[in-house]
């Protein structure tokens, strides 16, 4: 928690720190795809020797990048980095299917559900309707169709990892399990749902399992735990509702405070997973958390167990931060520095900073919810 101020010093310093990273993040790795007007791209590393964009720049980075743009633009339209933080979550989206070829469908079902979800969010927050749609209609109906492609009857049900379809897992059934709940097809959310707790729920832990390929010998479990893969499967579980989804919703949380947390700290410490693609996973944990803290229908232990998950790990994050060129840089490991994991004059990850940032948002939901309970 963020020491013992009054409750109004308390929430604006956790504005404060979630403002410092929505300007840090956006200024030093956002900017224009190949210098195109209305354009706007998170770069892979800071600094970045090639144009944003060209080589491998991470389809779902990008849509994490709009979802915490829009965390940024539900609590204040203030400029980031000089920018209304929807516009630019505008025109991220716009440059995601630009460098996309022209398309928003990728080989990912897992990538496609999570923009899929940023753009739902964007599309909560006022701006011009196009006709009588919403302004990502088409966002939202073409990657519906590919999502509803990828959810088969084939081991058991959820939702194919890619198009190579030999690998069925959490990280695409449980985001697209949300989407759909959040988009009217709850029948079809909750038989993902169902797939999930039959063929993914690990027992001994309460946790979710990776995955299960699909090989010539039969069907191969994967035994991962994640933490991006417990988020939005708690998720879809509030969303649903229902006193089943809801025991399962807080024993879930009960589950990732007692395995997903790191040795030290003062309170109970989520892991994270190092750089690349899972710099980012203990964020998307965190968005949901902060979601669960907030849910009415959950039990009061739960709300705080999650709470505290968020807090704690926004503190050590904040702790641990660098200060270069009057901008932020955050550690990938709350347990480290930024220094000893990223030493000065070497390349910062965007994926490590968007979770730092979410985290940051995540726990400014909480404190205010904790300064005003009606505040939600």
């Amino acid at each position: 928690m963020v020491g013992r101020m009054p409750a109004a010093q308390t929430v604006r310093h956790a504005e404060l720190r979630a403002d410092t990273a929505a300007h840090s993040v956006t200024t030093a790795f956002g900017g224009r795809f190949l210098g195109l007007p209305r354009t706007h791209l998170g770069a892979v590393r800071a600094p970045q020797p090639l144009p944003r964009g060209v080589g491998h720049w991470h389809y779902w980075w990008q849509a994490h990048y709009v979802d915490v743009l829009v965390d940024t633009g539900l609590r204040s339209r203030a400029p980031v980095a000089g920018s209304d933080p929807i516009v630019l979550a505008e025109q991220v989206v716009r440059t995601i299917r630009i460098r996309n070829g022209g398309r928003f469908t990728n080989h990912f079902f897992d990538d496609m559900a999570w923009l899929a979800l940023a753009g739902l969010r964007l599309d909560s927050l006022p701006g011009p309707p196009r006709g009588n749609k919403p302004r990502h209609s088409g966002l939202r109906e073409s990657l519906g169709r590919a999502l509803r492609s990828g959810h088969t009857a084939d081991l058991g049900g959820g939702v194919w990892w890619n198009r190579a379809r030999n690998f069925k897992n959490t990280p695409a059934t449980a985001p697209a399990a949300l989407f759909f709940a959040r988009t009217g097809e709850r029948e079809r959310a909750q038989e993902l749902v169902d797939w999930l707790n039959a063929e993914l729920l690990d027992p001994g832990t309460g946790l979710y399992y990776d995955g299960v390929r699909q090989s010539a010998a039969g069907a191969v479990l994967e035994r991962a735990h994640f933490t991006y893969n417990q988020g939005p499967a708690l998720g879809a579980l509030l969303e649903l509702g229902g006193e089943a989804n809801l025991q399962r919703a807080a024993e879930l949380i009960r589950a990732t405070s007692r395995h997903l947390v790191a040795d030290g700290g003062t309170g109970p410490l989520l892991r994270t997973h190092g750089s690349g693609d899972g710099g980012l996973f203990t964020g998307i944990l965190c968005r949901y958390l902060a979601e669960a803290a907030a849910a009415p229908t959950l039990d009061s232990d739960s709300r705080r167990t999650a709470g505290v998950l968020v807090t704690e790990l926004a503190d050590r994050l904040w702790k641990g931060r660098a200060v270069r060129n009057n901008l932020a840089v955050f550690p990938s490991d709350p347990r480290s520095t930024a220094d000893e994991g990223y030493p000065p004059g070497t390349g910062v990850e965007l994926s490590t900073q968007l979770q730092a940032w979410m985290v940051l948002e995540a726990a400014l939901r909480v404190v205010r919810l904790e300064a005003d309970p009606q505040a939600d």
